[in-house]
């Protein structure tokens, strides 16, 4: 990206910053500005209830204030039951001030991997990994889109092979039209890797500041056959660094709480020069709806928040 227009993205909002993310995962809630903080959320309806609650927007909560996220708190004491997020591994924020903001859970989740700009990638990405990318660099050419819409349909089919062989469902099972807007969002760019003429895998990620966050990522068949991941990873590493970016957050491993041995995990660990965690946040606004939407939900699994949500996501 031209050095003038990443400026234009970094004084103005974009990436989970930016309006129309929000307004991108509109299936799954209504966006509610806070107005002091300068972040957003999902308003939601709670099953079996004329209740609504609140959750983060995916993957993270991000705002431009969050010395002023408590006073949106006690804003929203009045329209919802309750608010649950997964904080930016970059937020200014201490595990105190979350601790006050939310009374009911603030406790560390995942260990969010990132990288650190200053070095070069071949100071500190794995032996292994580097191998693999110059392999794979021999076989697979990788293009940087940084108007990604217009390679959606490409995208879609690719993220339907994700779904399939994960067999995704939930929040993360995005429709179409859910990727029309986000591949939309000021801040959102694309890295393509093509085989011959086949787009065989892409990773989507989004920018706001100096930090890119890593979005989504989805193959074909042949892309994990050719292990494009590691082409575009490498790609990536050195777009980022020749634009003057001063962090990078490659998301953390799967599952709710991450493995320290499954793949995914290895992976970005050998991208990364360090981790940061991320913490899960709840607040109860309304004891008594709570405990009402608890028996309206029938909730047996009282370690999830909000209780009455428990197995929303499998």
């Amino acid at each position: 990206m031209e050095a003038i227009s990443r400026k234009l993205l970094i004084m103005n909002k974009s990436g989970y910053l930016h309006p129309l993310y929000s307004q991108s995962l509109s299936e799954f809630g209504e966006p509610l500005e806070l107005p002091a903080s300068k972040g957003w959320i999902l308003k939601r309806p709670i099953p079996e209830t004329s209740q609504f609650d609140g959750m983060g927007c995916y993957p993270i909560f991000t705002c431009e204030n969050w010395s002023n996220l408590e006073k949106d708190l006690r804003l929203l004491e009045d329209q919802l039951v309750s608010l649950s997020l997964v904080t930016d591994p970059f937020g200014d924020y201490t595990h105190q001030e979350l601790l006050r903001c939310f009374k009911d859970v603030a406790k560390p989740y995942k260990e969010h991997y990132i990288v650190d700009l200053v070095q070069q990638p071949q100071a500190f990405v794995s032996s292994h990994h580097q191998r693999n990318a110059y392999k794979t660099l021999q076989k697979v050419k990788v293009e940087i889109c940084e108007n990604p819409i217009r390679f959606l349909d490409e995208w879609c089919l690719l993220y339907d092979n994700l779904i399939e062989r994960h067999n995704i469902k939930g929040m993360t099972r995005f429709s179409r039209k859910s990727f029309a807007a986000q591949l939309n969002v000021p801040g959102m760019i694309a890295f393509r890797a093509i085989a011959g003429e086949k787009t065989v895998g892409m990773l989507l990620w989004t920018i706001q500041n100096n930090i890119g966050y890593y979005h989504l990522g989805a193959y074909s068949p042949e892309g994990y056959k050719l292990k494009a991941s590691f082409a575009l990873f490498w790609t990536l590493l050195e777009y980022f660094k020749t634009n003057d970016f001063a962090w990078l957050s490659l998301g953390a491993g799967a599952g709710l709480h991450g493995d320290e041995e499954d793949g995914l995990t290895r992976f970005k660990r050998g991208w990364a020069t360090g981790t940061r965690v991320v913490f899960f946040c709840g607040r109860i606004f309304d004891a008594q709806k709570y405990q009402e939407s608890i028996l309206a939900n029938k909730t047996k699994d009282m370690n999830y928040f909000p209780a009455y949500r428990a197995g929303e996501f499998t």
